[in-house]
């Protein structure tokens, strides 16, 4: 025997596994396949479960939607693939790890903002629900109507008071004085005499024979002046 050979010899054995052990470790690789064997198994049921109520949504055509009870994702994740798998929609509401759900609609009939919204921020989607939602919006519409129909009317009083200087004086009555503001504002009003002749005023009442009377005055008006005129450029 060589040197390395007594080296080797004279080393400690690794302990032996007893048969206890051995048997331990056995049922312990037996649960874990067990435990496997099962949540496959359950997988499988649950996703018989699904196809099989998908099913029954697509031939029935009448349910606005699916609702499923709040799941982890894996299970989510089982649904949307059955799901878009028969052309379906899925949408997802909730809080991760507490209480996130999966709701399936069909495509010819997809879920309303409204409901969106609702489900978004944690409410419950039913027919009572959607009912309020479509009064609020009539509602709102109305009271759209009224403020567009005010606001009508402000600028239409605005541009009278405008027009009649009221505006000015309410505009500038706190830089110039109540008092200056009114006379500022009649200042501004429009007169409405301005420029404006009765049609009377405009006709000739002179008869014809007194109106051929002033033109042959004025004609002999005319000539004298211009005989003064003439005399005096005369004299100079």
């Amino acid at each position: 025997m060589d040197f390395l050979d007594s080296i080797l010899n004279s080393m400690q054995k690794p302990p032996t596994v007893s048969e206890a052990q051995k048997n331990a470790m056995r049922k312990q690789k037996e649960a874990i396949e067990k435990r496997q064997k099962e949540e496959k198994n359950m997988i499988n049921r649950f996703r018989k479960r699904v196809e099989e109520k998908i099913n029954n949504f697509v031939k029935d055509g009448r349910k606005p939607h699916i609702q499923f009870e709040p799941m982890e994702q894996m299970y989510r994740s089982i649904i949307r693939e059955i799901a878009e798998t028969a052309g379906l929609q899925v949408f997802s509401f909730g809080q991760e790890g507490v209480d996130r759900y999966a709701v399936i609609y069909s495509k010819d009939n997809p879920p309303s903002e409204d409901e969106l919204s609702v489900r978004r921020c944690g409410g419950i989607w039913d027919e009572d629900k959607a009912a309020e939602m479509a009064l609020q919006h009539i509602e709102n519409r109305r009271q759209a109507a009224l403020d567009l129909e005010e606001e009508k009317n402000r600028k239409r009083k605005r541009g009278k008071e405008e027009l009649s200087g009221t505006f000015y004086k309410q505009k500038y009555a706190h830089l110039i004085g109540e008092e200056a503001a009114i006379d500022a504002a009649q200042k501004t009003n429009m007169n409405k005499n301005y420029g404006e002749v009765p049609s009377e005023n405009k006709k000739d009442q002179r008869s014809i024979e007194q109106t051929m009377a002033d033109i042959k005055a004025k004609k002999m008006k005319k000539a004298e002046t211009e005989k003064v005129d003439a005399d005096s450029s005369n004299q100079i």
